[in-house]
């Protein structure tokens, strides 16, 4: 990784699973952020999806995506979220997805583009791009993660919070 990407925060599910992971306190030092994780959830289905929140603003009408994904056997193209493989994918395997954030600090609405793939060997693994935007107008100061389903993320899932400098 170049040097200009400083670790932020992390966190590593422990037993018993998570309901949501929550990345706080991100400071305003830096120009862009990107988020790395490799997740699975609980819950029994190939594929579960992942939405992805600013400042605890958990208003779904607020975000607005746009996502290209294949399967292996279609490719089809939609408004939605990320995705993690589910509890009935092949067993220990964890998706995982890199989101990048320009401008964080900015005073006008947050844009942010995500690749994410699940892992399964099987049918029904997905690889996905997104783009994305938040209509908030402040600085993000906290990014929060919650499983579609409302299931928890599997122990040993685990998220990377990266600040980038200009420099």
């Amino acid at each position: 990784m170049p040097n200009t990407y400083t670790l932020i925060a992390s966190s590593t599910v422990g037993g018993g699973g998570a309901a949501n992971v929550d990345l706080t306190s991100i400071p305003a030092t830096y120009t862009d952020l990107v988020l790395v994780f490799s997740a699975r959830s609980v819950r029994a289905v190939t594929v579960e999806g992942i939405y992805l929140y600013f400042n605890n603003d958990t208003t779904n009408g607020n975000y607005a995506y746009k996502r290209l994904q294949g399967t292996g056997s279609t490719a089809a193209s939609d408004s939605s979220i990320l995705v993690e493989p589910g509890a009935s994918a092949t067993a220990s395997t964890f998706g995982n997805a890199s989101v990048y954030v320009p401008n964080y600090l900015g005073s006008t609405q947050k844009s942010f583009s995500a690749d994410a793939v699940t892992e399964n060997n099987a049918t029904g693994a997905e690889a996905v791009l997104i783009a994305g935007k938040w209509s908030g107008t402040s600085a993000i100061t906290s990014i929060k993660l919650v499983p579609e389903s409302a299931n928890n993320f599997a122990q040993y899932s685990t998220f990377y919070l990266y600040g980038i400098k200009n420099s």
